[in-house]
């Protein structure tokens, strides 16, 4: 079957990350797995409306339009503007990251991070992804996750970053049970040995989890305890302000009409 324009532009965008955010043309073709040839005519394309730009060396990077485009992603604009207050207030009682995270699949994308000078080293970035085992607003996400996608992620192999990391699919299970009922998690060193991280959920006006806040701080130099209530405060806050009835003390029959903001 001949693949559609749309899938091969779609392929020529997948070729870019956070690892390749520059590329010749010929390193496009060889990752996109097209003729040099049709990747030149698609490039130019995208050139011409704005997905791509190049640089003085010739090597083609993602275009400011593209970001325009994905930041009216409704899990992403309406969102991000709620949380952006609380979001500043775990900056300026940790001076370290504060972050907001959604789930996408079986991982956790970053729609916010808001970091000091002197922070711990974190692998995440604004729209970045990381998996849900491994992370604190993963974890968070993952525990409130349908079940379905929750036994997928435990039945299949984990990824193992440090000794640290729930790579067993039993002790991810009793994990989960653990966010539940705490309404915290506490995920120490599970990416990289010098980070903690402490996270909530974020609950919406049907009382679904559609986000998950986190502060992460340097291991050893914090009481992680100490920073759950503040954790916790804002994820409630958040919450509050998208009607969420558990955040606002109303009955869960009572739904706010006041957010004009829909999760997919």
């Amino acid at each position: 079957m001949t693949a559609s324009v749309s899938s091969r532009l779609l392929a020529v965008l997948r070729t870019f990350s956070h690892r390749t955010p520059l590329q010749t043309l010929s390193e496009i073709s060889r990752r996109s797995d097209l003729p040099l040839t049709t990747t030149h005519r698609l490039v130019r394309e995208l050139l011409q409306g704005g997905a791509l730009e190049r640089d003085d060396d010739g090597r083609y990077r993602i275009g400011l339009w593209l970001w325009e485009i994905a930041a009216l992603a409704p899990r992403g604009l309406g969102l991000r503007e709620i949380a952006m207050p609380f979001l500043e207030d775990v900056y300026e009682a940790t001076r370290q990251h504060a972050q907001l995270a959604v789930l996408d699949g079986c991982d956790a994308v970053f729609l916010e991070r808001i970091s000091g000078r002197g922070a711990v080293h974190v692998f995440t970035r604004v729209g970045g992804r990381l998996p849900l085992h491994a992370t604190g607003v993963g974890l968070a996400l993952l525990a409130h996750a349908d079940r379905e996608l929750q036994e997928r992620v435990i039945t299949r192999p984990l990824r193992r970053y440090t000794s640290h990391t729930v790579a067993d699919g039993e002790q991810l299970r009793r994990r989960l049970a653990d966010v539940r009922r705490d309404g915290y998690v506490i995920s120490s060193r599970a990416i990289e040995e010098i980070s903690l991280s402490v996270a909530a959920p974020v609950y919406d006006a049907d009382d679904r989890v559609v986000a998950a806040v986190s502060t992460v701080v340097p291991y050893g130099q914090h009481d992680p305890m100490t920073l759950v209530p503040l954790i916790k405060a804002s994820a409630r806050g958040i919450s509050r302000a998208l009607g969420a009835p558990s955040a606002t003390g109303l009955p869960k029959s009572v739904r706010r009409t006041s957010i004009a903001w829909q999760p997919d």
